[in-house]
């Protein structure tokens, strides 16, 4: 698989990355022995790159890759964990917790250390502290060599043009930012590229709103949104295509962003994306399906303090259906 350079890190990550909030039954029971299959094919497959955190069916996800990674040469792949954010509404990015939480990680993994770690949905919490004390905290686990490489993740964009403005970070994760329907995290690229920093995109998919699954309960989605992608996911249906082979093939696609990071613990769903990848996008029907998402385009949703959010219009979010 085809690999790009993350920042100035001196990685070169898999187009696509391996996300493991699946594994760790973050979203539905799974069969322990498919989940661990699935991170299999997508190792298999010439993915490098595994994503998790500790959210992630609150330490499950973790304790699930520590059942194979030792197994796997430690020079076959990179891994990136996240900290700060341990439950739903529970958050604790203090000095000491970032310490125990590195220690933790590295444990339920089974490995000696962590290619990257993200401070976890900041935009959740005054990011004076993550600034002045969690990035602080991080960088002297890069020097004991327990990490190599740290920064920040989220939802809002404003967060991330303030770590860029404000911190030292090596890397940033932004999700549901970069797909057929939203290309705010194209205003982060200049910005990354000025300080070297390394951009990774994830969520193509939009929590499957860009396919033909149910949008589960906890999703975001207006009346409107979902009305919107269904014509789109129609539309793609007509042409004899599926809109989550385009989605997929266009959040890769960009040069930009070093990884489009998405996971699944159904090994065929692994094994669909990477023929997904080897086949040619069809520029045609993409255009076609960005013309029906123009009246949702760069819609988004309200997530985290008033202060870290992002103004309704910015990117040219429509007004009236930008937030939900």
């Amino acid at each position: 698989m085809q690999t790009r350079p993350l920042g100035r890190t001196g990685i070169d990550l898999s187009i696509l990355g391996f996300g493991a909030s699946s594994i760790g039954q973050e979203f539905r029971q799974v069969d322990m022995g498919e989940a661990l299959r699935a991170v299999h094919v997508a190792l298999d497959g010439g993915m490098n790159y595994i994503d998790t955190a500790a959210y992630y069916g609150r330490g499950m996800s973790e304790i699930m890759l520590g059942r194979m990674l030792p197994e796997i040469p430690r020079d076959r792949y990179f891994l990136s964990t996240k900290l700060g954010r341990y439950a739903p509404q529970h958050f604790d990015f203090s000095a000491k917790r970032v310490a125990e939480s590195i220690d933790v990680s590295l444990e339920r993994m089974r490995i000696d250390h962590i290619d990257m770690v993200f401070c976890h949905d900041i935009e959740f919490v005054d990011t004076k502290q993550i600034y002045e004390e969690t990035l602080p905290a991080l960088r002297r686990e890069v020097e004991k060599g327990k990490v190599r490489f740290i920064g920040v993740s989220g939802y809002p964009m404003q967060i991330f043009k303030e770590a860029i403005a404000k911190a030292d970070v090596d890397v940033l994760l932004t999700y549901n930012h970069y797909t057929l329907q939203n290309d705010m995290a194209l205003q982060l690229v200049p910005l990354c590229e000025e300080k070297g920093i390394g951009l990774i995109n994830a969520a193509p998919f939009s929590a499957r709103l860009l396919t033909n699954a149910p949008l589960p309960q906890w999703h975001n989605a207006t009346p409107e949104v979902r009305k919107v992608a269904a014509a789109a996911a129609a539309h793609c249906e007509s042409k004899g295509s599926d809109i989550a082979k385009l989605a997929l093939q266009y959040s890769v696609a960009n040069e930009s962003f070093a990884s489009c990071v998405t996971g699944s613990a159904n090994p065929d769903r692994v094994s669909q994306w990477l023929q997904w990848l080897d086949e040619p996008m069809d520029e045609t029907l993409v255009a076609e399906v960005l013309e029906i998402l123009k009246p949702i385009h760069n819609w988004i949703y309200t997530v985290g303090l008033p202060e870290n959010e992002d103004p309704i219009n910015e990117g040219g979010a429509n007004e009236g259906i930008a937030k939900s």
